[in-house]
């Protein structure tokens, strides 16, 4: 899955959409050399804790989740988008049915949309964005989290540029 801001999404279809809405991962499911490549952060929703994968640089956005064949249990993508925007993210190359949750700057769920695998339509947040939590569909409804749910751990991360961009 890709993300990109909502108002470049046509300039950006040729590029590798920036990856943000790449499936969450089992770390038990990918190769070990992956597995020593990506971060991982505790996240807390009001009783529920969870694992997440950390996408916080351009490599990892475009990559996400892309190609995984399952998740752990409570486990997903926090994806650190940069400024507040509208983003859009799609489900290309991703395997696996997902939850999003698109997040502000004060950790608040402003948005939760259901997504499905190889998908190519967009699914974009309606209020600014700075991060966005996937997980597997229906997690954030089973587990009774809605839209201004606040989410805890989540770090002050920049999304790093590529070093060929300027």
């Amino acid at each position: 899955m890709s993300a990109y801001p909502k108002n470049h999404y046509p300039r950006a279809r040729g590029r590798l959409v920036v990856a943000a809405m790449l499936a969450i991962g089992c770390l038990a499911c990918r190769p070990a050399a992956a597995q020593d490549l990506l971060p991982t952060v505790a996240l807390q929703i009001g009783p529920h804790a969870l694992t997440a994968e950390l996408a916080d640089t351009p490599d990892r956005l475009r990559e996400g989740l892309m190609h995984r064949t399952k998740l752990a249990k409570d486990a997903g993508m926090l994806f650190m988008l940069g400024a507040a925007n509208h983003y859009c993210f799609w489900m290309k190359n991703t395997l696996i049915p997902l939850s999003i949750a698109f997040i502000d700057e004060t950790g608040t769920i402003v948005s939760i949309q259901e997504m499905q695998a190889g998908s190519l339509d967009l699914h974009c947040t309606q209020e600014p964005a700075t991060a966005a939590l996937e997980m597997s569909q229906g997690w954030f409804e089973q587990a009774g989290i809605r839209k201004g749910n606040r989410v805890q751990g989540i770090p002050a991360t920049p999304v790093l540029q590529d070093r060929n961009e300027p």
